[in-house]
This record gives structure tokens, C-alpha cells and sequence, in this order.
């Protein structure tokens, strides 16, 4: 049995999608599919694991960034 792996995977956080990431002979780029995910827009990763590790932390960041505006200390 062969193995087949795919060349395209969207990512999701938290139900949003957050974008997609395409293989590449160096790894995986990300393009963004939502503006709050455009600071990735581009960018290479080692794998789709670190995409969406690196997804994860741009949706907590801003996350509680807008928190914080809403209830300042």
C-alpha cells in the first residue's frame, strides 16, 4: 500500500480559517485566509505542525491584546 501525502492543508483555530499551507521542497508556506492571520502571509515552516503552532499563538496574542483594551488593569 502506498502512501500519499497532501500538498495542502487549512488551518483552524478556534472554528476560523485561518489560512492554508502548501508543500514546498522546503517546507510549508502559509497564506493567510483571514486578515488576522496576515503577519504570516508567506511565511516557510519546517512543517504543518509549526504553521499551526505559530497560528495558534498569533490568535492568542491578539486575543488577549483586545482583552486587555476591553478591561484595562
Amino acid at each position: 500500500m502506498s502512501q500519499t501525502r497532501s500538498n495542502a492543508y487549512i488551518i483552524e483555530i478556534q472554528d476560523r480559517a485561518a489560512g492554508i499551507i502548501t508543500r514546498d521542497e522546503r517546507g510549508f508556506r502559509f497564506f493567510s485566509s483571514e486578515r488576522l492571520f496576515d503577519s504570516l502571509e508567506g511565511r516557510q515552516f519546517r512543517s504543518a505542525r509549526e504553521a499551526e503552532r505559530a497560528a495558534r499563538a498569533v490568535f492568542s496574542e491578539r486575543s488577549s491584546r483586545a482583552s486587555s483594551q476591553l478591561f484595562p488593569n
